[in-house]
C-alpha cells in the first residue's frame, strides 16, 4: 500500500511539472537553433559539439516554417529553397509541432520552451534539446553580421 501511494505521489509530481506553453510563447521559436543533444528512449544521450547545420524557424501566430541552413565562416547562413510548413497544435495532452512537406507529415511534442532553449519529443520517444544560436564570424574580417 505504501508503494502504491508513493508511486501515485511521484506520478502527480511529474505530471504537474510539465511546462504549460501558451500561444504567445510560440514567437520564442523564431530564429536560428542548433541541436545541443538528443536523449534516446532508454535514457542514453548523444551530445553535439559545434554544428554546421541549424534549424531556422519563422512563425506568425501558430503557423510558420522550418528551414535547414548551414553556417558559413563569415557569419552568414547558406540556405536552400526547401522548407517544412509547421503548425502548432495545442491540446489538453500537450503542445505539438505538426510538420508538412509535399512528401510527408509528422508531429513532435513541444516539451519545454524558453528564450534560449527548447525541447521536442518525436514519436520514437527521442528528445531533441535545442539551444538558440546566431551568426558567428570566424574570419575576423572586422565586419559585423546582422
Amino acid at each position: 500500500m505504501k508503494n502504491t501511494f508513493m508511486i501515485l505521489v511521484l506520478s502527480l509530481f511529474f505530471v504537474s511539472c510539465k511546462q504549460e506553453i501558451k500561444p504567445a510563447d510560440i514567437a520564442k521559436l523564431n530564429g536560428y537553433w542548433e541541436i545541443e543533444k538528443v536523449v534516446f528512449d532508454k535514457g542514453e544521450e548523444k551530445a553535439y559539439g559545434m554544428n554546421e547545420n541549424f534549424d531556422y524557424f519563422q512563425f506568425k501566430g501558430l503557423k510558420g516554417t522550418r528551414t535547414k541552413v548551414m553556417a558559413q565562416l563569415d557569419g552568414t547562413f547558406l540556405t536552400t529553397d526547401t522548407f517544412e510548413n509547421v503548425s502548432v497544435r495545442i491540446t489538453d495532452k500537450g503542445t505539438f509541432l505538426d510538420y508538412k512537406t509535399d512528401y510527408a507529415k509528422w508531429s513532435e511534442e513541444l516539451i519545454s520552451l524558453s528564450e534560449e532553449t527548447f525541447v521536442v519529443k518525436n514519436n520514437q520517444d527521442k528528445e531533441y534539446h535545442y539551444k538558440k544560436s546566431g551568426p558567428v564570424n570566424l574570419l575576423k574580417d572586422g565586419k559585423e553580421v546582422k
